[in-house]
């Protein structure tokens, strides 16, 4: 096709920039994955100087080699595999709606392929019209604002030139009815094939988990505010059958600094000495299974079971590209495209 068609046609089509952490799919990108992290996470909430990213990345990786190498049996993360599904099953329901007009890219904020390459090659086939939907769930300037921020820097080096000329956000999704439903249809799922027959509800014990954030930051909003609202919606539709339900917050431990409780371990623990005999471990806060939801919550469980070995513990998944979570994600997306389609 002629590329100088193609670029003409594509100025009254749309792109859709699907964005999310990203998760290391080997060893050797630990240390430019946690350079990143330390810039734009955990440079917001403690006074890193620049020229101390890379020492700060170089500690974390040791950890992480040690974590991921030695302890977890050289895991590998699975979100980057996950994350194409959801892009491959929300394409297709938004070109049901839209046809040919819509394409979407997907970047990743700490690894390959980076915000400004696919920015880069948003803008090279000619894309006029933008619309930036980080999948994330949580919102706030520690998780899916880093898509602006990453955007603007793409921006003041491409120059000056008004360019995307429309362009829009899709923020937090954590108050959305659909999602919640769809969280507690799981849950009650699990509870029905694989628990109900062995313990009465009020021995059924939820964590629900979401990230956590440092109590004090230098003046930001963190997500702990839409984490807290996420779980309230789940909480709501569950408590009145299941009374023993704890929100339980996945913490990066970080010195001289005092993050969101209970964790996952301490809600835990709460609901057993409250009567659980079972403890349900439920992310809600991520639309993708990464090391969070997977290592943090295995930790968590075999501590547990050290110390309480009665207890019969069940680690479930995210939303992942569950069919109808890929279905309500599409049409969360469709107001937008439709106010940008229209735009002129």
């Amino acid at each position: 096709m002629n590329t100088n068609y193609q670029t003409q046609k594509n100025k009254d089509s749309l792109a859709v920039l699907l964005t999310t952490y990203g998760g290391v799919n080997n060893y050797q990108q630990f240390n430019e994955y946690n350079r990143r992290a330390s810039q734009y996470i955990a440079a917001k909430f403690a006074p890193i100087p620049k020229w101390l990213y890379p020492v700060a990345a170089r500690i974390l990786t040791l950890r992480d080699l040690y974590k991921w190498g030695s302890q977890h049996d050289h895991f590998i993360s699975p979100q980057n595999k996950i994350f194409e599904n959801q892009k491959l099953g929300i394409e297709e329901n938004l070109r049901k709606k839209w046809g040919e007009s819509i394409q979407v890219f997907t970047a990743f904020y700490f690894c390959e392929p980076f915000v400004k390459q696919a920015l880069i090659e948003i803008k090279n086939q000619g894309f006029n019209r933008l619309l930036v939907y980080p999948l994330l769930v949580v919102d706030s300037v520690f998780t899916s604002s880093i898509a602006v921020e990453q955007i603007n820097q793409t921006l003041d080096e491409l120059g000056k030139k008004k360019w995307p000329e429309y362009l829009r956000y899709i923020p937090s999704f954590c108050d959305r009815l659909a999602y919640i439903d769809l969280i507690v249809h799981q849950i009650k799922e699990t509870i029905r094939q694989d628990i109900a027959e062995k313990f009465v509800p009020s021995r059924i014990g939820l964590v629900l988990e979401t990230h956590g954030g440092p109590e004090k930051t230098q003046g930001l909003v963190t997500g702990v505010k839409d984490g807290q609202t996420l779980y309230e919606g789940v909480r709501e539709q569950l408590i009145y059958q299941y009374p023993l339900i704890s929100i339980g917050w996945i913490n990066h431990d970080t010195p001289l600094l005092k993050w969101t409780e209970p964790t996952l371990e301490q809600a835990a623990r709460n609901l057993i000495e409250l009567g659980a005999e079972t403890i349900i471990f439920k992310p809600i806060g991520w639309a993708t299974e990464n090391y969070e939801t997977i290592l943090d919550v295995e930790e968590a469980i075999e501590s547990l079971r050290h110390n309480c070995p009665e207890i019969n513990y069940v680690q479930l998944g995210c939303v992942n590209d569950d069919p109808r979570f890929l279905t309500m994600a599409a049409e969360w997306a469709n107001p937008h495209i439709e106010a940008l389609l229209s735009s002129s």
